[in-house]
C-alpha cells in the first residue's frame, strides 16, 4: 500500500477525535530548524486571531485490540487496515509543514499489539520530527490508555500537549462499552501528566533550561449520547477533571452511528444541541465562576434545549436581578445573561469615568438582547422591558422556538365587523359602544 492510500485511511479514521484548542505555547524558530509555534494557538479549525489553520490530524494505525462499541476503528469493524512506520509519518508531516499545507501535528493511534508497544512507535515518530528534523511546530498526541510512566514522561518532553481520552462519563458505561479500557487505565496517565507538569513547573523556576513538559498542558474527551449518562453527571465528572487533574479542556463529542453498533436505534441523530449546551456549561465552569451544581442538579439532570446555561440559572433565580451596572461587582456581572469576560471588564474599566447608561452599555459591546432584562442603569430598566418571568422567557426563546418548529404562529386575517354574512354590530349604537368599551 502506498502512502498516499495509508494516508486517506488514516486521517479518515482520526477525523472523531476532538482537536479545535488553542496550543498555549510559544516554542519560538531556532536557526537551523524548522518551524515555530505561536502564543496565539494552533487549532483544528481557527486560532484566536481568527486565522483558519491547519493541523495534520492522522492515526499512526487504525488496527486495533480493543473493541469499543462507539469505536469506527474497533476490533470487529470491517475496514481496511494500515499503519504507518514512524519515519514515515514523520515524513510526511515535515513535507507537509515546510509546503505550509499544515501548522502542527495531531497524533493518536488505535492501540498495536499492546499500550506501551503503541506509545513506542508514537514516540519514535516524534523523536524523529524534533531531533532528526528539527520541527519546532505544535504537537499534540493521546496518550494510550495503560501505558507506562516511563512512556508518558518521554511524549511529554516532545509533544506541546498530551491528552487521554476518558471515553464514557461513568464506570458503568466504560465497562459496558468498552471493556478492554479500566478506568484506572485511564486516571493513571492523567495523574502521571499532572504530576510531570507540576514537576516541570517547579524545575524551570530552578533551571531555567530545563527541557519543558507538555507545555500547553492536557485535555480529554468524552461521548456525548452513546449511553444514558445525563448532563448533571457529565458536568460534575467535568469539574472534578478541572479540579483534579488540572486540564486545559474538556471536550464533548456526539456520538455519531457507526457502521454495524447497536447504540442506534432507528432514526437515532446525533445529539449536536446538546454537545452545544454541554460546552456552554463548561466555559461557565471555566471562565465565569460557576459550580456545577448551580447550573443543574439531580432534580434537573439536562440542560435546556431552548436556553444556554446562563439564561437558565438566571430565570431560576430572578431574586437576584435585576443587577445595577454601575454598582455591581465584576462576579455578579458575569452572572447576567449577555454580559461575557470581556464586556464586564469593559464596564468596570468605563464606570470609573462616568454613569453607564444603556447606549453606552451597547457601545461596550454588551448583547442587550439579553441583557436588557436583568440590568438597570441608574435604577432605571430600558424602557418597554418588563421584568415578568414567563414574558422574558417567551423573549429569550423566540428564536429557538421557530428553528426547532415550536412556535406555531396565529393565521393573520383582516377584521371584518360581519361573519358569515351576519352584521356583528347591529346599528350605530353598538358601534358607539364598541368603540367606548361598553360592548
Amino acid at each position: 500500500m502506498d502512502l498516499g492510500d495509508k494516508l486517506q485511511i488514516l486521517t479518515e479514521g482520526a477525523k472523531y477525535d476532538v482537536a479545535c484548542t488553542s496550543s498555549g505555547v510559544d516554542r519560538s524558530g531556532v536557526k537551523g530548524r524548522l518551524g515555530g509555534a505561536k502564543v496565539a494557538g494552533i487549532c483544528h479549525s481557527f486560532a484566536a486571531d481568527g486565522r483558519c489553520i491547519s493541523l495534520l490530524k492522522v492515526l499512526l494505525s487504525n488496527q486495533c485490540s480493543y473493541n469499543c462499541a462507539y469505536c469506527v476503528n474497533r476490533r470487529s469493524a470491517d475496514v481496511q487496515r494500515t499503519t504507518f512506520t514512524p519515519r514515515e509519518l514523520a515524513e510526511l508531516t515535515y513535507g507537509f509543514y515546510r509546503r505550509n499545507y499544515i501548522e502542527g501535528l495531531f497524533l493518536s493511534s488505535g492501540v498495536l499489539k499492546n499500550p506501551d508497544y503503541t506509545m513506542e512507535q508514537m514516540i519514535e515518530c516524534l523523536r524523529l520530527l524534533r531531533e532528526e528534523y528539527g520541527f519546532r511546530g505544535y504537537i499534540h498526541a493521546k496518550v494510550i490508555p495503560g501505558s507506562s510512566r516511563e512512556l508518558i514522561y518521554r511524549m511529554g518532553l516532545l509533544a506541546d500537549r498530551l491528552s487521554v481520552n476518558l471515553e464514557l462519563p461513568s464506570e458503568v458505561s466504560l465497562n459496558q462499552l468498552a471493556p478492554d479500557k479500566p478506568r484506572e487505565n485511564i486516571f493513571r496517565p492523567m495523574a502521571a501528566i499532572a504530576t510531570g507538569i507540576e514537576q516541570n513547573r517547579h524545575e524551570l523556576v530552578r533551571y531555567q533550561h530545563a527541557p519543558s513538559f507538555a507545555p500547553a498542558g492536557s485535555s480529554t474527551q468524552m461521548v456525548i449520547g452513546a449511553t444514558p449518562d445525563t448532563d448533571y453527571q457529565i458536568i460534575r465528572l467535568a469539574e472534578s477533571l478541572y479540579q483534579k487533574y488540572k486540564h486545559r479542556r474538556v471536550f464533548f463529542s456526539a456520538y455519531v452511528p457507526v457502521a454495524g453498533s447497536e447504540l442506534t436505534p432507528p432514526g437515532y441523530q446525533p445529539p449536536l444541541l446538546r454537545e452545544h449546551r454541554l460546552y456552554q456549561a463548561d466555559w461557565l465552569l471555566r471562565f465565569y465562576g460557576f459550580r456545577a451544581d448551580e447550573i443543574l442538579d439531580e432534580s434537573h439532570p439536562y440542560l435546556d434545549s431552548l436556553l444556554d446555561p446562563k439564561e437558565s440559572w438566571a430565570l431560576s433565580h430572578l431574586e437576584y436581578f435585576p443587577v445595577e451596572v454601575n454598582t455591581a461587582d465584576r462576579a455578579m456581572l458575569l452572572r447576567v445573561p449577555g454580559i461575557g469576560v470581556t464586556s464586564a471588564e469593559r464596564i468596570l474599566r468605563a464606570r470609573r469615568q462616568t454613569r453607564l447608561d444603556f447606549d453606552h452599555l451597547q457601545k461596550l459591546r454588551v448583547v442587550m438582547k439579553r441583557a436588557q432584562y436583568f440590568i438597570t442603569c441608574s435604577g432605571k430598566m430600558l424602557p418597554g422591558v418588563r421584568f415578568d418571568r414567563d414574558g422574558i422567557y417567551r423573549n429569550l426563546t423566540l428564536e429557538a422556538r421557530r428553528r426547532q418548529g415550536l412556535l406555531f404562529e396565529p393565521e393573520v386575517t383582516q377584521l371584518s365587523l360581519f361573519d358569515g354574512g351576519k352584521p356583528l354590530l347591529a346599528g350605530r349604537e353598538d358601534v358607539v359602544k364598541c368603540l367606548t368599551g361598553q360592548l
